[in-house]
């Protein structure tokens, strides 16, 4: 059984291709006979040889050591451009047009690059790494500018809460307690619809006059969807998470490695966002 999964924001990684490296969820012993079938884990593999009767990672396959490391560099990337965006685009009086218009523009830029880089058959560096600059300005201007007028420190709390979910996500994934099944990806992905579009919707509403919207992002309604939009983002972790391993054991291409990065990343910065947002509606009900 194969199935494809997406992030919260947008489909990669399988999405965007005939067949990407889903494995199989129910698996069968291999060289098991029934009915004929053989079991064969890899019969479907797109990383296999031609004949595709066997798995052999070739020197130029991806391991778990590549994913991290890009990992680490896309989000390495991510929090540099953050801290140097608060730094030097202040969030005073003097400069607050200036800089609001800069991540403005980031934003945007991010936006395009994570889109060029969905809809790319290969995983560029070059679109990973650009727009992880982006967001992190972006991200580094939206941070400074809730810690300055609304809620100072929520920065640090909301880090610590990333790390919180991503670890806890990573814990009960690594313990089978999250079992990534087709049922799951197919749940996840019509509930995160169903979020995205209520944001877009409250964006909307706020945007024409309607002050906080639909309320979504306030009070105690605000509350409540930011909780679902962490529980979302856990489980699109689940997700990649997923999509590595197989990815990892059907020998994908070491290239691959930057597009699990990419996905990681985008993931993240859901999470991240979604935890700044429940801590800044506490910080500010106080």
């Amino acid at each position: 059984m194969r199935t494809r999964t997406s992030n919260p924001i947008f489909s990669r990684w399988g999405a965007t291709r005939d067949a990407g490296p889903a494995g199989a969820y129910e698996r069968e012993p291999v060289g098991a006979a029934a009915g004929g079938r053989t079991g064969n884990d890899y019969a479907t593999n797109p990383y296999a040889s031609p004949a595709g009767t066997a798995h052999q990672a070739g020197p130029n396959a991806m391991t778990m050591d590549d994913v991290v490391v890009r990992t680490a560099t896309t989000l390495g990337t991510v929090v540099l451009a953050a801290v140097l965006s608060w730094v030097l685009l202040p969030v005073d009086e003097a400069n607050l047009g200036r800089s609001y218009g800069i991540a403005l523009g980031a934003a945007l830029g991010a936006f395009v690059l994570s889109l060029a880089q969905t809809f790319r058959r290969k995983p560029s560096p070059a679109l990973v790494l650009g727009y992880a600059a982006l967001e992190g300005v972006f991200l580094g201007v939206l941070s400074s500018t809730l810690s300055t007028y609304i809620a100072p420190g929520v920065v640090v709390q909301a880090v610590l809460g990333t790390f919180a979910v991503s670890g806890a996500t990573l814990l009960a994934y690594r313990m089978r307690w999250i079992r990534v099944t087709r049922r799951f990806t197919g749940f996840v992905l019509v509930a995160a619809t169903g979020f995205l579009l209520l944001v877009v919707a409250n964006a909307l509403f706020a945007a024409f006059g309607a002050g906080n919207g639909l309320g979504f992002r306030s009070g105690a309604l605000g509350i409540a969807f930011g909780v679902v939009g962490i529980l979302l983002g856990a489980a699109f972790l689940a997700l990649d998470l997923k999509q590595v391993e197989d990815a990892v054991a059907y020998g994908a291409p070491r290239e691959e490695a930057w597009l699990a990065a990419f996905g990681l990343t985008l993931t993240l910065v859901w999470i991240y966002l979604e935890v700044l947002n429940l801590l800044t509606i506490f910080n500010s009900d106080n």
